[in-house]
């Protein structure tokens, strides 16, 4: 049963989520405070952490960036904050969805799907080579021949997953934001955020993209 924190300090959105996730075999813990929602995700292991940004205590973007620091557990933020400035400061803090409030429950569900369950494929030997880097998509391996390895949210694989299984092919932003469901919302600068961690991660030269190629207003393309 995938275990889900979910952190706002209003007692009807709290009530509400567990109710809906409950109905859906989710197991449902809570806190009202980021400093609560710290300890929380230390101590019970969530598999996913939905998170307002309007925190009583510490605003939710630091909270993102205390998290990031020492786990990659999905973190989708539900917020009434509605400028474009401050999702793209939770998305670049390490968040990997936003979902503006109010919102649909079928839009939620979607997305946590898409962050709880990424795709693989059925070669569990598929590995690509992306600069010092092996990554074994199937596996979620990413390991350089000195030891180093690095790691990837949720939705940095996913991405990835799309883009390395058609190398040299144009996918187009559409396509790769189809991964969060029917009812999301095209919004480019969520999936700008997204690849820009995963050049920052993986490119010899993240300013100047060796493998993880942007076709300006189109999309992506893996260049092997």
């Amino acid at each position: 049963m995938t275990k889900v924190l979910i952190v706002d300090d209003e007692p009807q959105i709290l009530r509400a989520l567990r109710i809906t996730l409950n109905a859906r075999q989710y197991e449902v813990i809570t806190a009202t405070n980021g400093a609560d929602a710290q300890r929380t995700a230390a101590t019970a292991h969530p598999d996913l952490i939905i998170l307002d940004l309007g925190l009583p205590d510490i605003d939710g973007v630091e909270v993102i960036r205390r998290l990031r620091s020492w786990t990659p557990v999905p973190i989708i933020v539900v917020s009434g904050r509605l400028d474009s400035r401050q999702k793209l400061d939770a998305l670049d803090a390490g968040a990997d969805d936003y979902v503006t409030k109010p919102f649909s429950v079928q839009e939620l569900l979607a997305r946590i799907r898409a962050v709880t369950h990424p795709t693989t494929g059925a070669d569990t030997a598929f590995t690509v080579t992306i600069g010092r880097y092996t990554v074994n998509i199937a596996e979620h391996v990413i390991s350089a021949e000195d030891g180093t390895s690095v790691q990837l949210t949720p939705v940095e694989w996913q991405l990835l997953d799309v883009l390395v299984r058609n190398p040299g092919k144009l996918v187009s932003q559409r396509q790769l934001q189809q991964m969060w469901g029917p009812t999301y919302r095209a919004e480019s600068d969520h999936l700008r955020q997204h690849m820009k961690h995963l050049r920052h991660k993986l490119e010899p030269q993240p300013a100047h993209p060796r493998y993880l190629l942007t076709e300006t207003g189109i999309g992506y393309r893996f260049q092997p």
